[in-house]
């Protein structure tokens, strides 16, 4: 079974899953994929498009926005971070669900911020890339 950590009620993250997992995800609710890990990392990473197909064979809407600690926090932080917000169940990935957490930092209004670094630190995430933005 998948591991993943719940920081909201709203929205979980994971380390890479298997396109797989798809399914498995769907049954407990998940409506959206988030990924956030760039295509290349690591040779025996499924493609995102393996995985965007498997999202939606599975009934899930599969958004991409890739990051990488060059680029973080990618081109549209307001755009993901209504994403993470829709009120749908959202389930976000990358290698270790590392960057997942700092998005959803760096999406935190200020008065937000304090707690959701709280829970991100708690659940045992670096913030090192969110804390070069705060």
């Amino acid at each position: 079974m998948l591991q993943f950590n719940q920081l909201t009620e709203t929205l979980s993250v994971a380390g890479q899953p298997e396109p797989d997992d798809m399914a498995a995800l769907a049954a407990q609710g998940f409506e959206v994929v988030i990924c956030n890990r760039p295509d290349g990392e690591a040779i025996d990473q499924p493609s995102m498009t393996d995985m965007e197909a498997a999202a939606q064979a599975a009934g899930m809407v599969f958004i991409r926005y890739p990051v990488n600690p060059g680029n973080f926090p990618g081109d549209d932080l307001p755009g993901l971070g209504a994403s993470f917000d829709s009120g749908k169940k959202v389930f976000a990935y990358c290698r270790t669900g590392t960057r997942c957490a700092n998005l959803w930092v760096a999406t935190r209004q200020a008065e937000e911020r304090d707690m959701a670094i709280s829970k991100a630190q708690g659940l045992g995430y670096d913030l090192s890339m969110v804390a070069r933005l705060i």
